[in-house]
C-alpha cells in the first residue's frame, strides 16, 4: 500500500488504470525470471546440502502460456522447454529462427502424439535439434522408427494412479508400470537408433507433502531402479509439474523442504538399491507464469437482490476472462485497488454475461468475500492477482466469448536496465469487428 492505493510488484496500479482504463490484463515479466531462479535455488541448495550426485534441469511447460513474451523471458534463464502438441513445434521453430534458442536447447515432447505431432518431432530430430520424445504409449515408438534418421534419446511417461477422490483409477496418459520394463527390453533395447534416457512422472494434484504423493514417487523409483539395472543409459527422472504458486494471502508452502525431501527420497532409494542417482527434471508451468499476471476491473454497479445478497457488477466477464475460476473452482488473490479506508461488506462479484455461473464470491479458505463499500467518489477498482497461467489458452485468446464479451486489453510490464518500469500495450481490447469476422458476418457484406 502506498498513499492508500494498492501496488503489485512495485507497479502503481492507480496510475496504470488512469492511463489505460479497465478492464485490463497485466503481465509483469520480471516475475517469470524471478520464479525460475527461485526454483533453481531450492533444488540446487538441496543438491549441495545432500551431496546429491545428479544435476537439476528446469523445463518450462509451454502450455501454461504460449505467448512469445513469456517464452522469451523464460529463455533468459538457461532452461529447457516442454511441448504438449504438434503446434508447439511451430513455436520452437520460430524461436530458433529468431535466435531465441539454439539446437542444443533440450525440447521434451510430452502428450499423446497425433500423426502430425510425431512428424514434426521427427523433422526437428532429423535437423539435429536436441529433442526427446517422451513415449505416451508403446505404439508411438513405431512412428519414429522409420521417420527419425539419426540416433535419438527417448523418455517414457509412467501412467500414475489418480488421486483417491478422482473418478478414475489411472491416468489416461503414459504406459502402465508393469509393462515398461518388458517394453524396453523387447522394443527399445534391440534398436540401436534409440536410447532410453528419461522416466517421466506427473501427478495431477501437484507436488504436495501428503501420503498420496510420496506413495506415487516410491512407485516411480521402483520402476527406475528395475529399469536402471537393465538400461545403464537411463540417467534422468522427470517429476513433471505441479509446483504450487501463491493463490491466497494465507498461502503456506515450504518449497525448500519439498525440494530437499524429494531429492533425499531419490538418493536414499538409489543408494539402498546400489544404482546411480538420476539427473532431475521438472516441468513447472503455473509456478513459472501465474504470479506474473493480474486482471483489473472496475465495479460499475451495486445491486441488492435480497436482504442478504449484495452484488458488485464489474466491467467484464469472470467466466470468460478467468475460466479457471468457473471451470475448476480455482481461487486467486482478490484485493481492492482503492477505498481501503472504507468499511467493508460481504459481497458477490458478478460478471456481464447472462450465465448463472458468472460470479465469484469466496476466498481460498472461506466461503465469504468482503470488499469496501463504494460510498461515492471514484469507482471501486478490484484486482485478481496471480492469474498468469492458462486463462487465455482455456478461454480461447482472440476468439469469441459467451455473450460476445470482449477480451480485455493486455499490458506488458518490464524493467529497464536502470530498474525503471516500462509499459507496452500488447493488445487493445478486443474489437467487435474481429468477432463478427470469426462468426462469418463479413461474408454477408460480400454477398
Amino acid at each position: 500500500m502506498k498513499n492508500n492505493y494498492l501496488h503489485f510488484n512495485g507497479i502503481p496500479l492507480k496510475q496504470l488504470i488512469e492511463e489505460y482504463e479497465t478492464p485490463m490484463r497485466i503481465t509483469y515479466l520480471p516475475k517469470i525470471s524471478e520464479n525460475i531462479q527461485r526454483a533453481k535455488k531450492y533444488f540446487n541448495d538441496a543438491i549441495t546440502k545432500l551431496n546429491y550426485p545428479g544435476k537439476y534441469n528446469y523445463c518450462y511447460c509451454t502450455k501454461s502460456s504460449h505467448f512469445a513474451h513469456v517464452l522469451i523471458e523464460a529463455l533468459k534463464n538457461d532452461i529447457y522447454l516442454e511441448t504438449s502438441s504438434a503446434f508447439d513445434i511451430d513455436i520452437i521453430e520460430k524461436l530458433y529462427l529468431n535466435k531465441m534458442l539454439n539446437k542444443d536447447t533440450l525440447i521434451v515432447c510430452n502428450g499423446f502424439k497425433t500423426k502430425i505431432y510425431t512428424q514434426r518431432i521427427s523433422k526437428l530430430a532429423n535437423l539435429d535439434f536436441n529433442i526427446m520424445p517422451v513415449l505416451d504409449n508403446m505404439e508411438e515408438l513405431e512412428a519414429y522408427e522409420n521417420t527419425i534418421i539419426y540416433d535419438c534419446d527417448l523418455g517414457i511417461r509412467i501412467a500414475a494412479e489418480e488421486q483417491p477422490e478422482f473418478q478414475l483409477y489411472t491416468s489416461r496418459l503414459g504406459i502402465r508400470y508393469k509393462e515398461i520394463k518388458d517394453f524396453y527390453l523387447s522394443k527399445i533395447k534391440p534398436n540401436p537408433k534409440f536410447k532410453l534416457k528419461m522416466l517421466h512422472f506427473f501427478i495431477n494434484s501437484g507436488i504436495k507433502d501428503n501420503i498420496y504423493y510420496w506413495n506415487e514417487l516410491s512407485k516411480l523409483l521402483k520402476v527406475y531402479v528395475d529399469l536402471k539395472r537393465v538400461c545403464p543409459e537411463l540417467d534422468s527422472l522427470n517429476i513433471g509439474g505441479g509446483w504450487p504458486f501463491r493463490n491466497s494471502l494465507g498461502f503456506d508452502y515450504d518449497y525448500a523442504y519439498m525440494a530437499e525431501e524429494i531429492l533425499n527420497k531419490i538418493k536414499q532409494t538409489c543408494e539402498e538399491e546400489n544404482v546411480g542417482c538420476p539427473d532431475i527434471f521438472t516441468e513447472f508451468g503455473s509456478f513459472t507464469v501465474a504470479e506474473s499476471g493480474a486482471f483489473i476491473f472496475s465495479v460499475i454497479a451495486e445491486k441488492h437482490q435480497n436482504d442478504s445478497e449484495r452484488w458488485y457488477m464489474i466491467d467484464n466477464s469472470l467466466m470468460t476472462t478467468m475460466p479457471d475460476a468457473w471451470g475448476i473452482n480455482s481461487k486467486f488473490i482478490l484485493l481492492p485497488i482503492n477505498k481501503w479506508g472504507n468499511e467493508v461488506q460481504r459481497i458477490n462479484i458478478g460478471g456481464l454475461t447472462c450465465d448463472q455461473m458468472d460470479y465469484y464470491n469466496s476466498e481460498a479458505h472461506t466461503n465469504e468475500l468482503y470488499l469496501p463499500l463504494i460510498n461515492g467518489g471514484e469507482p471501486l477498482y478490484i484486482g485478481f492477482f496471480h492469474t498468469g497461467a492458462y486463462q487465455e489458452s482455456i478461454s480461447g485468446y482472440g476468439g469469441t466469448k459467451h455473450c460476445l464479451i470482449p477480451s480485455p486489453k493486455h499490458i506488458l510490464i518490464q524493467k529497464d536496465e536502470s530498474g525503471n518500469l516500462t509499459y507496452e500495450m500488447f493488445a487493445e481490447e478486443q474489437h467487435v469487428d474481429s468477432m463478427l469476422t470469426i462468426l462469418g458476418y463479413d461474408k454477408l457484406d460480400e454477398d
